[in-house]
């Protein structure tokens, strides 16, 4: 199987090499030299073009599948909609409209549509309730990955991811340092974030459908910075509520919504379809972690 991978950074280079692993023919698209530099470090074939232009997207070749796993770089969101609703609606039509058409698309998303339940269980049923104009465009372009393949033939799958972790990315002094804002956390392991992806893929599934793709486990902020802090063998850290996190003066409007973003996030749906984690929940992804910073 022949895989494009649009936006190939974090998890998109993991991707590669998963399915590179198993005897699948990965390649990577970068803007950048340096981000091609480091797919073919990993072991595949890297690509220069940028994903937002049609033209330059004539350079990567045909595939059978197309993973959209492009980045806005954290900016806002006018980035974010020329990324995630241009760019995805441009890379759709680009290949959508080549001699040899792609068999499927994998959008990769955010939880963050799904706004604030006040800490209760949401899954792929759950209605969308975006609050905040990046998440908006996000749920925009779920709608564009789901529905505009149709018109060249393919179909179009929504990966959900939760908040990613993993190398370079466990931040553990955010939580031992504090202090640390009660609510909850929806985490996934970069390798399982790209696994989930890659089983899609192979067993061509969940096709015209959303997935969330996160672990076993929602945790509240406190519990598991105290866990943390306990397997490091450091004091707990601090702890605020949401009022008094809120009162603050330097607080962004940004901010402010993201604290009062609460809930948790199912996987039954990605269970149920086979997938089987390598670190079902926090405390099996962060042992690495941990482990360096008890070595110092």
């Amino acid at each position: 199987m022949k895989v494009t991978i649009l936006g190939c950074g974090y998890v998109g280079i993991e991707l590669g090499r998963q399915l590179a692993s198993r005897g699948h023919e990965p390649i990577g698209v970068r803007r950048s030299e340096e981000g091609v530099e480091r797919i073919d470090a990993a072991g595949f074939e890297g690509v220069r073009a940028d994903i937002t232009d049609r033209d330059a997207l004539a350079a990567v070749p045909d595939g059978d599948a197309i993973v959209f796993a492009a980045s806005s770089g954290g900016r806002g969101a006018e980035a974010a909609r020329d990324v995630y609703v241009d760019g995805l609606r441009t890379a759709i039509e680009t290949f959508g409209e080549r001699e040899t058409t792609p068999d499927r698309l994998v959008y990769t998303s955010s939880t963050g549509v799904h706004g604030d339940h006040d800490g209760d269980w949401v899954d792929e049923e759950t209605p969308l309730e975006p609050t905040t104009e990046k998440t908006e465009v996000l749920a925009e372009a779920e709608r564009i990955a789901l529905e505009l393949p149709a018109k060249y033939g393919f179909d179009g799958t929504v990966a959900r991811y939760a908040g990613l972790y993993g190398p370079d990315r466990y931040r553990l002094e955010r939580y031992l340092d504090g202090p640390v804002t009660e609510g909850y956390l929806n985490m996934v392991h970069r390798d399982d974030a790209a696994g989930a992806v890659r089983s899609l893929l192979e067993g061509s599934l969940a096709r015209g459908e959303v997935v969330q793709v996160v672990d076993d486990e929602p945790v509240s902020k406190w519990a598991f910075a105290d866990w943390l802090a306990d397997e490091c063998n450091v004091e707990r850290p601090p702890k605020r509520t949401k009022a008094d996190r809120l009162a603050d003066d330097d607080l962004s409007e940004a901010g402010r919504r993201r604290i009062l973003t609460s809930k948790r996030c199912s996987n039954e749906k990605l269970r149920a379809l086979g997938y089987e984690f390598a670190f079902p929940t926090y405390r099996e992804g962060y042992r690495d972690a941990i482990e360096t910073y008890r070595n110092g």
